[in-house]
């Protein structure tokens, strides 16, 4: 691993930082670090915002304090993310989903993570995940990623391969890549948007709270919620969110291993709480994780530190945050995101060479990037196909 503040990647076969290093830092690597999964944040809080009509002061609120919680708690770079198949599908049929409903969803998931959880259910389910259906799994999320990402970069190619070239430049360097991406980011945004900086400040700054929000307790946002937005998520938020993120924290930090019970009872304990104050399902996230620690993060600092700009931004931005997100360009969150896919993807290459092993990877990787439940069910099912030698490769 490179030594602190500096630049370079921390891989899968890098040393590892002992016991007595696990205390969370705030340098420069830190800052740079808590910036590696706004590729994911933004685009979320920005459709719920204009699509959904939610409001952004219980999102950012809730999605501070998770991270804030996570930072100090865990202390590695665990991150809080969007669910995706819930916003997915909220997002994608507007007329059909309302926020009582997503608010239903997020306590549903949570009660149900919490369960599992407490009871050590989810630890029977982990076990049925061979190494190499997680590691298809973490493969399938991170060409994902990195779709996402050239998805976005191809809305502006000359600044994203500008972003690209001058990131790949100080990956090798003790200067934090993901501050060059956010200058850029900045300039190309002052420059696409001439008017924004006199927007923001007749916009100024006013000090909100989230509300408090009980209408989704009510019978058909409750059931809507459960059979639209909470089922399809449960399978994605096991692949992902629980066995995916355990293996990366405990492949990078073996000194500073969680479980995937603990995963399972914070996932719920922030679901539970998140609705009261109209805060949007949320989950832990491999893809994330990789994110952060692609752009320097190694400890829980960068969590804090980021957790507390977004709860900031959630207390005192108002109309003004919004109008720095919407502004932020598409381009520049590609460039994060494929980076963070890539860092990833390449995180599978401890798979070995044994042709079962490397088949099963990547028949889950190609289903994952289809569907995580399906992709995890098919790999648990293919995997005791392989060991029982009822199939022969």
């Amino acid at each position: 691993m490179a030594g602190k503040g500096e630049g370079s990647s921390f891989s899968l076969q890098s040393p590892r930082p002992g016991p007595a290093e696990f205390r969370n830092r705030f340098d420069a690597s830190e800052w740079a670090g808590a910036f590696g999964d706004v590729g994911t944040l933004i685009p979320f809080v920005l459709a719920y915002v204009s699509v959904l009509h939610m409001s952004p002061v219980g999102i950012l609120f809730s999605f501070g304090l998770a991270y804030m919680a996570a930072g100090l708690v865990y202390k590695t770079p665990i991150p809080i993310q969007p669910m995706k198949a819930i916003g997915g599908f909220a997002l994608g049929h507007p007329n059909r989903v309302s926020p009582f409903m997503v608010w239903a969803a997020g306590l549903i998931i949570g009660i149900a993570w919490l369960s599992m959880g407490l009871s050590r259910a989810v630890e029977v389910l982990s076990r049925l995940a061979a190494k190499p259906v997680v590691r298809g799994i973490m493969l399938g999320l991170g060409i994902t990623f990195a779709e996402m990402g050239i998805e976005r970069m191809t809305q502006h190619w000359v600044l994203a391969a500008l972003a690209a070239a001058v990131a790949l430049s100080l990956f090798s360097t003790r200067f934090p890549a993901m501050f060059a991406l956010l200058i850029i980011g900045v300039i190309a945004a002052l420059m696409l948007h001439p008017d924004l900086l006199s927007r923001i400040i007749d916009t100024g700054l006013a000090f909100r709270i989230p509300s408090l929000q009980t209408q989704f307790l009510l019978g058909p946002d409750l059931t809507k919620g459960f059979f639209l937005l909470a089922l399809p998520q449960l399978p994605l938020t096991l692949g992902n969110a629980i066995i995916a993120i355990t293996h990366e924290n405990n492949d990078l930090f073996p000194h500073h291993l969680v479980t995937e019970r603990k995963m399972a009872i914070s996932t719920g304990i922030m679901n539970v709480l998140s609705p009261w104050i109209g805060g949007i399902p949320m989950c832990h996230g491999a893809g994330g994780m990789a994110g952060h620690v692609r752009f320097n993060a190694r400890t829980g600092g960068s969590l804090i530190i980021f957790g507390s700009l977004v709860l900031l931004l959630a207390l005192f931005g108002g109309p003004s945050t919004i109008l720095m997100l919407q502004a932020f360009p598409s381009a520049i969150i590609g460039v994060i995101l494929f980076f963070a896919g890539m860092e990833l993807a390449v995180s599978v290459r401890d798979i070995g060479t044994k042709k079962e092993d490397v088949y099963l990877m990547l028949v889950v990787a190609a289903l994952a990037i289809w569907n995580m439940g399906v992709a995890f069910l098919a790999g648990v099912i293919l995997s005791e196909v392989l060991r029982r030698n009822w199939v022969r490769l």
